[in-house]
């Protein structure tokens, strides 16, 4: 991608703060203007989408908007075997229908699915961005309907690179001694950049030796386990028995990684654990939503171990998603060692379900003795 040049701006940051400015703009329901090449269309997030701006975009599409969804949602509305983006035709915005379509758990396709061109999957990929749910409103446009219009332009190359764009910017903002509980020697950096506008925290517990494998824990945030101990999941205890084991083992290295619910954000993790007590499976909860089985990325990581001088790891982790990244990335994965976290009445399914549907390494028979009442 050639590079960009601005007045006050760095070489090469046009387009990031381009998408920086389209995710805010999208997060807070007004339309963004993407191009590919000549073609244009307004994408507008179909959660967000008020009535009086619909009406306007309606006006505008002449019977040509289309909702974009996921292939996921698109198999939970009927689409069998549905494995890409498609559209639905909106002859008419129709806010009801595209919350059914988007949201509802009765919903079914009411219109035949087209094939998504690379304006749609770029909509889907501002929303992925701006944690919002994958579906979109696409109006496509001339130049002439919107001169004027205070809109936020975005290329489709300017989206699809972001990622990796802020992953080649990551850089340390800030560290400091945190004495924790159980490990006082505990320095905490943090980085900015790998995900979108999000700080990223890596946990030195002790002193690690960085010319052998150094332990390394890749752990995504959990709000709801991490800080308030909720019972559906593992996450806390697999957090704080890793701080523990590291002060005790000579050190370790844990990445806080800002991508809740599987990389969905906090507000569709609270829709899919809605969800999950009206019985239905966390992965079968998140596809009702239109999310793949994890949405994460963890080359930003590798890159934050990179730069605080790691070269090889032993990954504490039941995930081998995060084991492939590592290795992708560039760095050597010596040794795997599982992370164990307590089972019990309200995360037992969960568990079961990350070891059958995502193939955790996840020994339920050593979870259940684990839990088991003591002598």
């Amino acid at each position: 991608m050639p590079q960009s040049r601005t007045l006050f701006g760095r070489p090469g940051e046009t387009d990031l703060v381009t998408v920086d400015r389209a995710l805010a703009e999208f997060r807070a329901a007004r339309p963004v203007l993407l191009r590919h090449g000549g073609d244009l269309a307004l994408a507008l997030s179909a959660e967000l989408a008020e009535a009086d701006l619909a009406t306007r975009l309606d006006d505008l599409s002449a019977g040509h908007a289309r909702l974009v969804l996921s292939a996921a949602r698109l198999r939970r509305l009927g689409a069998k075997g549905r494995a890409e983006t498609g559209i639905l035709a909106m002859p008419v915005i129709d806010l009801e229908r595209i919350e059914a379509l988007a949201l509802k758990l009765d919903a079914r396709v009411d219109a035949p699915v087209g094939p998504a061109g690379p304006l749609d999957n770029a909509a889907l990929e501002l929303a992925r961005l701006a944690l919002v749910l994958p579906a979109a409103i696409l109006v496509p446009v001339s130049a002439g309907q919107i001169a004027g219009e205070p809109l936020i332009e975005v290329t489709i190359e300017a989206l699809n690179g972001y990622r990796a764009a802020q992953v080649a910017r990551l850089a340390i903002v800030g560290r400091a001694p945190v004495p924790l509980e159980g490990a006082p020697d505990t320095e905490f950096v943090v980085f900015r950049g790998g995900e979108g506008l999000r700080d990223q925290v890596a946990i030195i517990v002790g002193k690690p030796d960085l010319s052998t494998a150094v332990p390394v824990r890749l752990h995504s945030a959990c709000l709801t386990g991490d800080l308030f101990g909720s019972l559906k999941c593992d996450c806390g205890d697999q957090l704080r028995e890793t701080v523990q084991w590291m002060a005790q083992n000579e050190g370790g290295i844990l990445l806080y990684l800002d991508q809740e619910g599987r990389g969905n954000g906090i507000s569709n993790k609270m829709r899919a654990y809605k969800l999950q007590s009206q019985g239905w499976d966390t992965y079968d909860a998140d596809e009702v939503l239109g999310f793949d089985l994890d949405q994460r990325h963890f080359d930003f990581a590798a890159a934050m171990l990179k730069q605080l001088g790691v070269s090889s790891v032993t990954a504490l982790t039941n995930n081998p998603l995060k084991v492939g990244a590592i290795k992708a990335a560039g760095l050597e994965v010596a040794a795997t060692q599982r992370v164990l976290g307590r089972p019990n009445v309200h995360n037992v399914r969960y568990l079961a379900s990350k070891r059958d549907r995502a193939g955790h390494f996840i020994d339920m028979d050593a979870l259940m003795a684990r839990a088991a009442p003591k002598d």
